[in-house]
């Protein structure tokens, strides 16, 4: 996969909050008229881009859900989001890990196992995303 469009309400706002407060790198910003525009941005480490701009869905606004951005520190890529003034919901964790049934407990995964913990956030749109602990037994 290489790009995702989010439907979002206002570009400026979108691109505001994505490279200021969520730390994404800006790659394109491309608008050869009013009728559409194409900004493109790249989380940190990822080969996967997400665009958003004018002309792009026809998706409503603020409908993509549950995105994933995998972290080797969730701590600490929630202290940094946290930091920046996006709202990130506590940490929370798969029980029981091993038989997972849709059930969460407050924290981390005590033994921080891989795909087992999670925050999540969304931007100014009501497009949500979801960090994802991965790794950090490896660090």
């Amino acid at each position: 996969m290489e790009v995702i469009t989010l439907p979002v309400s206002d570009v400026g706002r979108a691109l505001r909050f994505y490279v200021d407060q969520v730390g994404f790198t800006l790659d394109v910003d491309y608008s050869p008229n009013d009728m559409f525009r194409v900004v493109q941005l790249t989380p940190p480490g990822s080969s996967c881009s997400i665009q958003i701009g004018s002309g792009l869905t026809d998706a409503p606004v603020g409908s993509l859900r549950n995105v994933y951005l995998v972290v080797t520190d969730l701590e600490d890529a929630r202290s940094r989001l946290l930091k920046r003034g996006v709202k990130v919901g506590e940490i929370r964790h798969k029980v029981p890990i091993d038989a997972w049934d849709g059930g969460f407990a407050p924290g981390l995964d005590p033994g921080r196992r891989d795909y087992a913990s999670f925050a999540g956030f969304s931007d100014p749109d009501g497009n949500s995303w979801m960090l994802q602990e991965r790794g950090y037994r490896n660090v």
